[in-house]
Order: C-alpha cells, then structure tokens, then sequence
C-alpha cells in the first residue's frame, strides 16, 4: 500500500496540473521557436553586453571570489538556490565549498529547493530531507518551497503561461543567489541557471507538470525541444521578475556529465574537461557564456555535451531569454585570475586537462 501512494498522488497532480494549464494557455496553442539545434556564433549576435566574470579556481576559494564581483544587491532574508541532487550522486557541487561561502558572505542565508515531479530520492518532502542528509546539505537551514503549499508567480510576455506554479516559501525571500552546477540535461540539452530556476523553483506537482506535460496523455515527459525551453523559460522569467535586481548567478563547469545531477549514481561518466566558475547579474550572458566555452573546446573535448545539447535543441533557451528580455547573448568575459583581464572564451578554455574523477 505504501508503494501505491505515490501513484495515486502523481495521477492527482497530473488532474490538477491539467485543469490548471488550461487556465494559463492563450486561447489556441502557441507555436514553438525553431533552430534550438543551431549555435549561433559571437560574432553574428546583436545588443548590448554584459559582464561575466571568470575563474579556473575550482575551490572554496574561487566559488567566493566569483560570488563576491555579483553580490552587490543581494540583501535581507536570503535563498541560495541549488541542486542538492539524488542519493551520493557524484557531480553536485561540493558542500565544502558551499559551506565556506555561506560562513563569509552569507551567514544567515537558506538553501531552497524543490521537490521533484518524478519519483525518486526527493519526490515527497520526507524522501528529500532524508536524501539532503544523505547528501551533506546539513550545514545550514534547507527549505523545501513546496512542503506546505504553492504560489503563482504572474509571467509577463509569455505565450505558453501567464503565471507559474512554485513552491510558496519562495516569496518569504529578499534576494535570491542562483548557484548552478552547470551540465548536460537529459531533456534541456544542457543545465545552467535557467534550468536551476526554470524547472527548480515550480512545485513538484503543479508547476513541473505544466512545464512537462501535455494534459490528457500519458507521457510524463512528452514536452520536449524548443516548446520545452520554452516553457522552462518562461517559468524562470516569472522568478527573475519576482527579485528584480535582487538575484544573481553562480554557474561551475565542472564534473560536466551529459546527464543531469537528477540522474544521481546513473549520470553517464563525465569526459568533458573541468572548466572554472563563471558569474554575472545577467542571466543569460552567464548561461551563453558557458555554451560557448563549451563550443570553443577541442571536438575531442566537447562531442559528447554538444551532442546533447544539440540533440535536444537546448540552445532554444538562449535565442528565447533573449527575445523575452531576460538578458544580453553578448558580454565582456573578466579573467579574475588574471588582473581582470578581458578575454575570449577560447582563451578561458585554452590548455585545458582531461577530466579525472576526483
């Protein structure tokens, strides 16, 4: 019996994510973008640039230093939005570091997360606080959003939603610090801040099913390309809109697996070279920054991520973030470890050294 309780919570779910979605659609289905499969080079961008910044400190240390150029309007009752991942899954970001940050700069802040829309390690609040012990995350308050409830948060210029589902602790925060462990992504092709807020601040039973699910079909997962970039994107937007410059973004390319940290022990062994840590107040800069690092590494050392990434046609999330006004595809790239010097991303990737499991 306790086997079948979850199913028959995911088919609620699924009932209440129907009647809701058809409540966020505009009349008519709106058509999804197209080339999420296409990497538009620098060069052939347009608009304004924002500044990334850049470190191959891949430390306690250099998380700081990262943190710390971005920090300047992060204030009150803080979140830090993670993935505390499945059970002893490999390639989250160490706790070690995050421990060190929050201790300097952000004394009293929360990790916030949560629970997932499949079933798992942290498909119920009880599975997901035992898997966050498990898993290490015990250094400072967890707050699971969507233990006691939801809120919807409006979406502003959407064409899949005009609000989003998430958990309801997320509006009890001041300022938000988005810390992505950057990776390939089973259904977006790659996870960088968009995916961290998009698909990890909506409720585990609402808001993951509007972005996931066609209603009255069977198929969890049946949302997939450009309209899935979509609409993880527009879930985002209505979280950025919510902190307004009170958010920003901590991306570490480093244990880059093409599977997401969802996946846990079953990840696909990592082979792209560790990277650094990139951060901005600009959302999409910072996500287009790491893609195209990503691209500028040898053909031996990016098949496998760009493979995924392509295949999935996860670049929709850039080329969409930009047209909903989320942010610049263009940027000034600051070495930090190398007087704040501007550089390019195939200098930021230059030299780099095959993964080895640490």
């Amino acid at each position: 019996m306790k086997q079948f309780i979850p199913t028959i919570i995911a088919s609620a779910a699924l009932i209440m994510a129907s009647t809701a979605i058809a409540q966020t659609v505009s009349e008519g289905k709106p058509t999804p973008g197209i080339d999420g499969n296409k990497y538009v080079p620098y060069e052939e961008r347009t608009g304004n640039e924002s500044i990334v910044y850049f470190t191959r400190d891949l430390s306690s240390e250099g998380l700081i230093k990262a943190y710390e150029q971005v920090c300047a309007n992060i204030e009150g009752r803080v979140g830090v939005k993670l993935h505390t991942g499945e059970q002893n899954g490999p390639n989250i970001i160490p706790r070690e570091w995050v421990k060190d940050l929050l201790q300097k700069d952000l004394p009293n802040a929360h990790i916030v997360e949560t629970n997932t829309y499949y079933t798992g390690d942290r498909y119920t609040t009880e599975q997901h606080r035992e898997t966050i012990k498990v898993n290490g995350w015990t250094f400072c308050p967890v707050d699971i959003m969507d233990e006691n409830d939801t809120v919807t948060l409006p979406v502003n210029g959407g064409k899949w939603f005009d609000k989003m589902s998430v958990g309801s602790h997320l509006v009890d925060y001041n300022s938000l610090v988005v810390l992505t462990h950057f990776k390939g992504h089973t259904q977006g092709g790659f996870g960088g801040s968009n995916k961290n807020i998009g698909i990890g601040c909506a409720d585990g039973r609402i808001g993951k099913a509007w972005i996931h699910t066609t209603p009255n079909q069977d198929n969890q997962w049946d949302i997939a390309k450009e309209e899935f970039m979509e609409r993880m994107t527009e879930s985002t937007k209505s979280v950025i809109d919510h902190f307004g410059k009170h958010i920003t973004y901590i991306n570490v390319m480093r244990n880059m697996s093409v599977s997401c940290d969802c996946e846990g022990v079953n990840a696909a062994p990592v082979v792209t070279p560790n990277v650094g840590i990139l951060s901005s107040t600009d959302i999409l800069a910072l996500d287009q920054a790491c893609v195209d690092l990503v691209y500028a590494m040898t053909e031996a050392e990016h098949h496998d991520l760009i493979e995924r990434i392509e295949t999935r046609h996860g670049l929709r999330q850039l080329s969409y973030m930009k047209e909903l006004g989320m942010g610049n595809d263009r940027y000034i790239l600051i070495d930090l470890d190398n007087d704040g010097k501007r550089i390019t991303a195939a200098e930021a990737v230059k030299g780099l050294k095959p993964f080895t499991q640490e």
